[in-house]
């Protein structure tokens, strides 16, 4: 069983107090692939939202997202199992999608949630689409974040900067990763700090694996915010607006000025959390 050591509970710790709601609740939800730690913000008796983070960035990277949406719903914000978070892997490892699914279902069934709204970042929103196609029925809107691997595929360029740090995750690659992609965008401070301590937490290698298939795309019957960051380095934001376009029955587009891949949804602009409030709201979510 991986768990964090104690320097960087202290630094996820630190986010948490200086970036979020005073009124953030934490839970510890028991599934069958380990305990996942959850933030939620705002009235019990709300709308659920749940929020699921990229790879190696947790799920204090939502605190603007939870402030915008917290008064209208409630918002569960979940550390990954087997990536850097407080969540807790067991002996049961994630080998395959069908493992992934499971831990969500696991994680909504622990949350008391029979119909959430879903929204992604990166390699959440590939989770998150997966889990659409897997379980509609429980999914009443989804939103993607600047999705990795759904509609294409990564860009060559990205994945030989990306290489050495996925290799040996140490603080200067990933620092040196994180300035190429975001052109050296100024970051909260704090944060950074656990992005640091992140690069030697022992976590498992996350599950990869195929875009979701066409068919099951087009079978996807509810409506999906699509999020594009307009200077991300991760793929080609116009083939993934395009593919997404003629795969998704329901799908409303909209690309975010002047953001990177890795500056969401962490330092997102207004028109980020604008966008998912007005959509949430016209679906009834």
């Amino acid at each position: 069983m991986m768990s964090a050591d104690d320097g960087f509970l202290a630094a996820y710790d630190a986010v948490m107090a200086a970036r979020w709601p005073a009124s953030t609740e934490r839970a510890e939800i028991r599934t069958p692939y380990g305990t996942t730690h959850v933030n939620s913000v705002g009235p019990a008796d709300a709308p659920p939202v749940v929020l699921l983070h990229g790879g190696g960035t947790t799920s204090t990277v939502w605190s603007g997202t939870v402030r915008a949406l917290g008064t209208a719903y409630r918002v569960h914000a979940v550390d990954t199992v087997g990536d850097a978070g407080r969540s807790v892997a067991g002996e049961r490892a994630i080998r395959k999608l069908s493992d992934q699914m499971a831990w969500l279902d696991a994680v909504l069934d622990g949350l008391g949630t029979s119909r959430v709204s879903l929204c992604g970042h990166s390699y959440g929103a590939w989770s998150a689409l997966h889990y659409a196609a897997y379980a509609p029925g429980r999914v009443r809107a989804l939103v993607l974040v600047d999705p990795t691997n759904c509609f294409a595929g990564f860009s060559r360029r990205y994945l030989l900067r990306a290489l050495p740090m996925l290799l040996r995750p140490t603080v200067r690659r990933r620092r040196a990763f994180l300035g190429w992609e975001t052109g050296h965008a100024a970051l909260d401070e704090t944060w950074l700090r656990l992005y640091d301590r992140a690069a030697a937490f022992p976590a498992a290698r996350p599950l990869t694996g195929p875009r979701p298939g066409p068919e099951a795309l087009r079978a996807l019957r509810l409506p999906v915010l699509l999020l594009l960051a307009e200077r991300s380095r991760a793929h080609d934001v116009g083939r993934v607006a395009a593919s997404a376009a003629a795969l998704l029955p329901q799908v409303e587009t909209a690309v975010l000025p002047g953001a990177t891949h890795h500056t969401l949804p962490l330092a997102a602009p207004p028109e980020m959390d604008a966008r998912i409030g007005e959509f949430l709201a016209a679906h009834g979510a």
